[in-house]
């Protein structure tokens, strides 16, 4: 009797997973309207802060800026919007900082779910399908923390089912596109016919704050440095069509580095640490971690014989990354182009990324490339590293 109810469950299990592995099926990305070029940045900054008197801070602000490597910025808080919120910039009082932090909420509250159903309708286009087909809905984003948050919104926005399968990621930092992607390869490969949307959002008004007149460079680097994805069963019918293979996927987290990279919510609004040697120290530790999730060791399956698409805090991480693993010029391209021309959007990043790769990959149909395998990999709060093992969908 045990052995036949044993049996039973062993089947209804093997019914409801998937044959294969999770497959990324469309991307789409969107940004707010309003951006500014980032050599005209810090006067932008120390204007809108009321801050223009902090003459040699300002300088040092400069200069970062200009080692970052970008080249625009997108924001959804206009000068306007700033202006008409001084309260922002107020830390006298706790109540102050309470009342402009429930202010800035509010207004991501609004914003963030427009901003995630923009890209989601484009990857929902690209995918070909209706939105009620979608059964699990993943949300990553560290611009807000309240419940029921951007996932039902966007939810409603899209007309997705009341049945749909809601899951929240909030306060992950720069890894949390990799983690929900890991996230939704899972759901995908232990739910047979599951079609899971992953919708990465940020907006940087709950951390935007004025510059203090203690301020160093350290504590000026979060200023200055500030998806979706349909995953599914392989296994696709007619209309459906795979651009990548999720294969592994592995988080790593670096002990003993919790001050390294940290993030918090305060009311003051979300505030970080990002210490100085970050770049270096990522680079260091990455084919470590890399080597769990590629299943092979380096002698196998050369650095250079793979496509990257890695989350690009900023450029110092990419040029590390590329002494480190001894990379040529092309593989970190990708990164390098969206970070030049989005900054550091924290959890969004590396979906843009994702999205740039498919785009030279197309671009690059007819030639033979020795790109059939590649790593993705993101960095996030903790240290932590997200790694995973992609593959080129055969069409």
């Amino acid at each position: 009797m045990v052995a036949t109810k044993l049996a039973t469950v062993h089947e209804i299990r093997r019914a409801q997973r998937a044959d294969g592995p999770a497959a990324v099926l469309a991307i789409g990305t969107a940004n707010p309207t309003f951006s500014i070029p980032q050599d005209k940045f810090p006067d932008y900054y120390f204007r809108v802060t009321k801050k223009e008197h902090l003459t040699d801070l300002k300088d040092t602000f400069t200069k970062l800026c200009r080692v970052t490597g970008l080249e625009r910025r997108f924001f959804h808080h206009t000068e306007q919007m700033l202006n008409a919120n001084p309260s922002f910039f107020l830390d006298v009082t706790p109540s102050s900082s309470s009342s402009s932090l429930d202010a800035r909420l509010d207004i991501v509250a609004k914003a963030a779910p427009e901003l995630a159903a923009t890209a989601a309708a484009k990857a929902i286009a690209m995918w070909g399908l209706p939105a009620t087909d979608i059964t699990d809905l993943i949300v990553a984003t560290s611009s807000e923390d309240r419940s029921p948050g951007t996932d039902l919104s966007l939810a409603t926005l899209l007309g997705l089912r009341a049945d749909v399968r809601r899951t929240s990621l909030q306060l992950a930092g720069c890894s949390g596109g990799c983690a929900a992607l890991r996230l939704a390869k899972d759901l995908a490969e232990n739910n047979r016919g599951a079609r899971v949307l992953v919708a990465c959002v940020e907006l940087t008004l709950t951390s935007f704050r004025g510059p203090g007149d203690d301020d160093t460079f350290e504590t000026l680097i979060p200023q200055a440095l500030f998806g979706v994805v349909i995953a599914a069963d392989p296994e696709l019918p007619a209309g459906e069509r795979a651009v990548f293979e999720m294969v592994a996927a592995s988080q790593t987290t670096i002990p003993g580095t919790e001050r390294m990279l940290n993030m918090r919510l305060g009311e003051g609004g979300i505030k970080g640490d990002v210490s100085p040697v970050l770049p270096s120290f990522a680079a260091e530790h990455l084919e470590r971690c890399l080597a769990g999730v590629a299943g092979v060791d380096k002698g196998k399956r050369k650095w250079n014989e793979m496509f990257w698409v890695v989350h690009p805090g900023s450029r110092g991480i990419l040029d590390h990354i590329d002494v480190a693993l001894g990379l040529e010029a092309e593989k970190l391209a990708a990164s390098r182009a969206v970070v030049r021309e989005y900054g550091n959007m924290m959890s969004a990043t590396v979906i843009f990324v994702l999205d740039e790769v498919r785009r030279r990959m197309e671009e690059e149909e007819g030639d033979e490339a020795e790109t059939e395998w590649g790593v993705m990999v993101g960095f996030g709060p903790g240290f932590t590293v997200e790694t995973m093992l992609l593959h080129t969908a055969k069409q």
